[in-house]
């Protein structure tokens, strides 16, 4: 069993709340838009950090870090861009490998609107964590936290924070 921390856009900002969130999961997994490199180092003094890198990120994170991310967790297939839209509307560029090649598990971020979804057809769970940081449109900043154990994915959890500017 693997314990997952999943955020996105964080846009430069994380706080104590997130890092206590994530005090206890085995990885944490950044699906774009982090900002600054310097969210990372702090996410990676606690866990080990899979990511990748979003629209407003810059050459620091783009070279370090992939648009794609495709790895095997337990016996669960994961997937992980930025922009990749959900179920129903997967974004042209993922479209035809998502139908070809459906992970167990697919992540996006950018909309800033936590989605948790099944898509029955290519039988994936799509989740997108919301966004974490204070830039966009959205009130509340959300993260996941949930549990991977062989091909079953659970204990899903959501930290939800009152966005101030």
């Amino acid at each position: 069993m693997t314990k997952i921390g999943l955020v996105s856009d964080t846009h430069g900002y994380i706080d104590d709340k997130l890092l206590d969130f994530f005090k206890d999961v085995d990885e944490i997994w950044h699906a774009g838009d982090v900002g600054d490199i310097s969210v990372i180092d702090k996410l990676e003094k606690i866990k080990p950090v899979r990511a990748v890198y979003g629209n407003i990120d810059g050459q620091d994170i783009r070279i370090s870090y992939p648009e794609h991310n495709r790895f095997r967790t337990e016996d669960t297939e994961v997937w992980i861009t930025h922009i990749g839209g959900y179920p129903g509307r997967y974004d042209k560029r993922v479209k035809p490998e998502i139908f070809r090649n459906p992970p167990g598990l697919f992540i996006t971020g950018h909309s800033h609107i936590l989605k948790i979804i099944f898509d029955r057809g290519i039988n994936c769970l799509h989740l997108n964590p919301g966004a974490y940081g204070k830039s966009g449109l959205h009130k509340v900043r959300t993260a996941l936290r949930f549990e991977i154990d062989g091909k079953e994915i659970k204990k899903m959890e959501i930290l939800e924070v009152k966005r101030q500017n």
